[in-house]
C-alpha cells in the first residue's frame, strides 16, 4: 500500500477543512480559548503519530499484511470472501474501540491517560485528535492484536482507520445540526450532540455514549444518553483540569502522572 500515507493525509485534510467550514456555518458555541487550544491538541496528535511510527512502523495495516501472508486469523480459517471479511472486520474493529473506550473510563490507570482527552475545556474538530501519545500507542497495540486474530484484510483496516479518524473529528466538532437531521443521523453515526454528552463534567454523563463511529453499541450495551441534562449549557471538561495553564502541551503530556492539578 504505497499510497497509504497520502490517502490518509488527503482524507484528513478534506475532513478537517470541511468541518472548519461547518463550524462557521452551523456553529454550536465558541469558548474563550478557541484556536489557542489547537497547538496542544494537534501537538498531541503529531507526537502520538510519531511514537507509533517509531515503535511499530507498519502499525495495524502492516499487521494485517503480515497475517495475510501467513494465512493467520479467523477469516482465513473460514475462507471468508472479501465481501464478508471487509465489512465484518470494520464493524468488529469499531466494537473493539467501543469497549476499549469503556475500559479507559473504568480502569484508573487508563483513565489518567484518557483524562487528557476529556480535560479539553471546549469542543471542536481538534478535540477528536487530542489523545495522549501513550494512549494512542496502547490503542494501536490492541488494534494490531485484533487485526491478526481476525485476519482482517489490509484494505478493511485502512478503511476503518480513515473512517474512524474522520468520524472522531466530526462528532467532536462545534457544530449544531438541524434537529431533524440530527435525529436521523444519530441512527447511523455518532453525532456531535450525542458525543457532547460524553464530554460533560457530570461523571454519570461522561460515563455514557462511548461510541466514536457507529452509534449502535451504546444502545445495545445500555450506555446511551440522548443529550446532557443541561442541554446546550453543558459544562465541558473535567473539573479542576480546565484552566488555560493546564492546556499547555508540556502539562498535558505530564498530566497522567498527576492526581490533581
Amino acid at each position: 500500500m504505497a499510497n497509504e500515507p497520502l490517502l490518509r493525509f488527503g482524507v484528513f485534510l478534506s475532513a478537517f477543512g470541511l468541518l472548519l467550514v461547518l463550524e462557521r456555518v452551523l456553529p454550536w458555541r465558541r469558548g474563550p480559548l478557541g484556536r489557542r487550544r489547537w497547538f496542544p491538541n494537534l501537538g498531541l496528535a503529531a507526537l502520538g503519530s510519531l511514537l507509533v511510527r517509531v515503535t511499530v512502523p507498519a502499525a495495524a495495516v502492516g499487521a494485517a499484511l503480515w497475517a495475510e501472508a501467513r494465512g493467520i486469523g479467523l477469516w482465513h480459517a473460514l475462507a471468508a470472501p472479501g465481501w464478508v471479511s471487509i465489512p465484518a472486520s470494520m464493524v468488529l474493529l469499531d466494537l473493539l474501540i467501543y469497549w476499549q473506550h469503556r475500559w479507559t473510563h473504568a480502569v484508573p490507570a487508563l483513565w489518567r491517560l484518557h483524562r487528557v482527552h476529556h480535560a479539553d475545556p471546549e469542543l471542536d474538530a481538534t478535540t477528536g485528535l487530542r489523545f495522549h501519545p501513550v494512549e494512542i500507542l496502547l490503542s494501536m497495540g490492541l488494534k494490531m492484536a485484533a487485526v491478526v486474530a481476525l485476519g482482517a484484510p489490509a484494505v478493511a483496516v485502512l478503511a476503518f482507520e480513515v473512517v474512524l479518524n474522520a468520524t472522531a473529528m466530526f462528532n467532536h466538532a462545534a457544530i449544531s445540526l438541524p434537529p431533524r437531521l440530527e435525529r436521523w443521523l444519530r441512527w447511523v453515526v455518532v453525532t456531535p450532540e450525542m458525543h457532547r454528552t460524553h464530554h460533560s463534567e457530570v461523571r454519570a454523563e461522561t460515563d455514557s455514549c462511548y461510541g466514536f463511529c457507529l452509534p449502535w453499541w451504546d444502545r445495545l450495551f445500555r450506555s446511551y444518553r440522548a443529550a446532557p441534562a443541561a442541554g446546550d449549557a453543558v459544562v465541558i471538561g473535567v473539573e479542576g483540569w480546565r484552566g488555560e495553564r493546564q492546556q499547555r502541551l508540556g502539562r498535558l503530556l505530564l498530566q497522567p502522572a498527576r492526581s490533581a492539578p
